[in-house]
């Protein structure tokens, strides 16, 4: 059995972290760059880094931000936002990126996907996913319709449909977000985490929604997710990861080694 992860998330706006609840209502509230070091000292496994207006004010990602954070960790590291073409990715990964996480760009030109795989290798290539519960229709027979630009602009994309022709056409790993339940704290979408895990084979990150190590629990066990994305119970210091990993430990949950 694969070790889980515990993955904390930088949402990043003008250079600074932030933070919102269902995609609105973002706040200041930090150093993205001291704010990573930080996480990687206590025994994060990966960093997410998402430049969250990039997409949706039609610029490229800030690449200065993304190379400070990368000379303060050493773990692998993801980073989103704006990213549309094969060489938006090159330029992240010789930031100092290990992973590049494709969203909206590749909703709008899924050849990016097969284009960076066959490139950088599709363990490289993350599908980010940003996801709305909706009317159950002949569209959308899950219920779950892809959003894109930050949660502004609905797709009329089946959730499930998009995460099987990402992986087809080579993503390595899905970071599924819940927008109903980002920043909420009361939990992950199980529904939504369990259906998209078990179309697809490749891992798949649950995000949005953590407001306790239970929920971090129900998220791997119930949804059958590989890892955990967490953002407001650390940013606003309710746990630090190791706290969160001994509890998850403490329930039977295989995870890496706490620092």
């Amino acid at each position: 059995m694969l070790s889980k992860r515990v993955i904390p998330c930088l949402d990043v706006r003008n250079g600074r972290l932030t933070k919102g609840i269902k995609f609105e209502g973002n706040v200041d509230i930090g150093d993205p760059v001291e704010t990573a070091k930080k996480y990687y000292e206590e025994g994060a496994d990966e960093i997410v880094f998402y430049d969250i207006t990039a997409s949706h004010e039609a610029r490229g990602i800030f690449l200065d931000v993304v190379e400070k954070v990368a000379s303060q960790i050493f773990i692998p590291f993801s980073v989103g936002g704006g990213i549309n073409t094969v060489d938006d990715m090159r330029d992240v990964l010789l930031a100092g990126a290990e992973k590049v996480s494709v969203n909206s760009g590749a909703v709008k030109n899924p050849d990016i996907i097969s284009e960076g795989a066959a490139r950088f290798g599709a363990q490289c290539v993350v599908l980010g996913m940003d996801v709305k519960r909706v009317d159950v229709s002949d569209e959308i027979p899950s219920g779950f319709e892809i959003v894109i630009h930050g949660g502004r602009k609905y797709m009329g994309l089946d959730a499930v449909e998009w995460a099987k022709t990402g992986e087809a056409l080579g993503a390595g790993e899905i970071c599924l977000n819940s927008i109903d339940a980002d920043g909420v704290k009361t939990g992950y979408d199980i529904e939504l985490t369990r259906i998209i895990s078990e179309a697809v084979t490749i891992p798949v990150i649950a995000s949005g929604g953590a407001g306790s190590p239970q929920h971090m629990v129900e998220a791997v066990t119930k949804g059958r997710a590989s890892a955990a994305l967490i953002a407001s119970i650390v940013h606003y210091g309710d746990y630090t990861i190791p706290q969160l990993k001994q509890y998850m430990k403490d329930e039977g949950v295989q995870i890496r080694s706490i620092w």
